[in-house]
């Protein structure tokens, strides 16, 4: 047996190298074109899967802006009473066309509210809830949460898709205004981007003299923060028609809380349409 080897392993040389000095150099040159082919197609299916967006919809925003009742009514489709939220709660809610979406309500208590970054990896979108009846009061320290979320955005690697970003200005219902439904939306919405576009325009003007803005996470903590670049000529106002970070949409709410009956049943209305018809717009 052994003396029969070395013919063995001649005999199996002899038949491949006349294999491959048949190949043509066309052969040859399909053959590769083919691998290339292939190997495209991995890379291409291999890139897509890692700049997928998430199925995750983010909802952040200050604290008492309404957050929970937003995530109960789209979760149970009931509006339940609700309180301060100290951690992050979760649910699947079911879309039109059979669609699912993940939604995740962040606390927004300065020394927690950072938990969003834990989730943006994952996030299909990001809801930025404002209460409407109060922004007049508390526009610096909204604008102060929003500018860390604009900044986590624009800090999300090249290779990451961007998720999209709404401004939701929510409890329309206490706006004091005798006008109707549809016009105290575009009130709400109106006085929303101004305050906000002013307070950012503030913060974007102190880092720029190079004066440290402090941070609410922290006491005497200073920053440096970016996310607020525009698009345009320099020494124009921040506007989020012109953000350099992407697209931002606007969208008006509100939800009517109930009380809880006998058998522990919540009833109340809502006014989340606009939101329901943009997520219902997302998830196409």
């Amino acid at each position: 047996m052994e003396n029969n080897r070395p013919d063995a392993a001649a005999e199996f040389t002899s038949e491949v190298v006349p294999f491959i000095g048949s190949l043509s150099t066309q052969s040859i040159a399909l053959v590769s074109f083919v691998a290339a082919v292939f190997l495209f197609l991995v890379l291409t299916l291999m890139r897509r899967r890692s700049t997928s967006r998430g199925n995750s919809l983010l909802l952040v925003g200050p604290p008492d802006s309404g957050k929970t009742a937003i995530f109960s009514t789209l979760s149970y489709n009931q509006t339940l009473p609700s309180h301060m939220s100290l951690q992050t709660n979760s649910t699947v809610v079911a879309l039109s066309g059979s669609k699912i979406l993940r939604v995740v309500d962040v606390p927004g208590h300065p020394r927690i509210r950072d938990q969003f970054r834990d989730h943006l990896g994952v996030a299909k979108a990001i809801v930025f809830v404002v209460d409407a009846s109060t922004i007049s009061r508390n526009g610096h320290a909204v604008a102060e949460h929003l500018h860390q979320v604009l900044h986590a955005i624009t800090s999300l690697p090249p290779s990451h898709p961007t998720p999209p970003l709404v401004i939701l200005a929510h409890k329309t219902d206490l706006l004091k205004t005798s006008a109707s439904t549809s016009s105290a939306a575009d009130i709400a919405i109106s006085r929303v981007r101004t305050i906000l576009e002013r307070e950012l325009e503030k913060r974007r003007a102190s880092q720029a003299s190079g004066v440290g803005i402090e941070s609410l996470g922290a006491e005497g903590e200073i920053t440096e923060m970016g996310g607020l670049d525009c698009v345009g000529p320099a020494g124009v106002a921040f506007k989020f028609s012109e953000w350099e970070g992407g697209e931002v949409d606007f969208a008006a709410t509100w939800v009517k809380v109930g009380e809880k009956d006998e058998e522990g049943k919540g009833e109340g209305e809502d006014g989340l349409a606009s939101l329901k018809n943009w997520l219902g717009e997302l998830s196409n």
